[in-house]
């Protein structure tokens, strides 16, 4: 059986399903704000609360940095200044962790690169989240693998051939794999859901997830059907706040109809087994004929 072990909590096919809210740069700085993100989660029924961790001056050219940056979802005059704002610092993040872990809720990031990686080994993240961008960079997945903790890898952008590289990199490392289309937002006819199945069947022990970047629910709940046990969804408090991700995220009801809709559809998959139950009994009563002496048939 396909599973992975993710701060105590299984994922299988055989348990719910694991719903990771990304509350990725939503909270735009504020403490206050990704606390609220946490809380809305826990209260919606998510597993786990997650964030995205750059280290900005190795991952830019400081050319980039330098640029103007100044549209209306902008943060800081220059980019920057931009991500800069962005940036939870060390009590920033234990402070999340700790809000979470009060709220029985797993919580990590996206590493982004190598000093991420350190920076969340360091506060004891329970798992790694690697997004679409760092599917083909070997040396970062090579290097987030040596800690041996759960890593969860969007595979946007990639072939079956880049997925394949990218697993052998991981090589003894737990991790489970989310069929994703990297773009925002996503065309529904660029989901891709059929991957799920063909993940599958190509990763017959490794657990195969989806990461959303579509509006609604609808291709989430697709995804489980088809396989997907691990549903990552972007989260606001907002879906008109500023930045470039609230537009295609899920406010606090979405959220909470999601996972109660996965629920709903693992204890409605049943056993395969065609079953009689009691309470069909009264209505087939009234639906079903029978046959009479005479050789009339009534309502039974």
């Amino acid at each position: 059986m396909r599973e992975l072990v993710i701060d105590g909590r299984r994922v299988a096919d055989d348990e719910p399903c694991y719903v990771i809210a990304e509350i990725g740069h939503n909270h735009g700085g504020s403490l206050d704000t990704a606390r609220q993100l946490i809380r809305m989660a826990s209260d919606c029924g998510a597993s786990a609360a997650k964030f995205q961790k750059r280290d900005n001056e190795t991952l830019y050219a400081q050319s980039v940095l330098d640029a103007p940056y100044d549209g209306e979802n902008s943060f800081g005059p220059t980019y920057g200044a931009h991500r800069a704002a962005l940036e939870f610092d060390t009590n920033q993040y234990l402070a999340c962790f700790e809000h979470a872990k009060a709220r029985g809720l797993a919580c990590y990031a996206t590493a982004f690169d190598e000093p991420s990686v350190d920076f969340l080994m360091a506060l004891n993240a329970p798992a790694i989240k690697i997004g679409s961008g760092g599917l083909t960079d070997h040396h970062l997945l090579r290097y987030a693998a040596r800690f041996g903790r759960p890593i969860i890898l969007s595979t946007g952008g990639g072939t079956f051939a880049d997925i394949a590289a990218a697993v052998d990199s991981l090589s003894g490392c737990p991790h489970a794999l989310l069929q994703c289309t990297a773009s925002y937002p996503l065309d529904a006819a660029e989901a891709d859901l059929l991957v799920i199945p063909a993940l599958m069947e190509r990763y017959p022990n490794t657990v195969i997830g989806w990461s959303s970047h579509h509006p609604g629910i609808a291709l989430s709940l697709g995804a489980y059907v088809l396989g997907a046990r691990i549903i990552e969804h972007h989260v606001t408090l907002n879906r008109a706040g500023r930045g470039t991700d609230h537009a295609f995220s899920l406010e606090s009801k979405g959220l909470q109809t999601l996972v109660e809709d996965l629920e709903k559809l693992r204890i409605g998959f049943g056993n395969g087994v065609k079953t009689f139950y009691e309470s069909e009994r009264k209505p087939l009563g009234k639906m079903r004929r029978v046959l009479t002496p005479t050789g009339h048939r009534i309502p039974g």
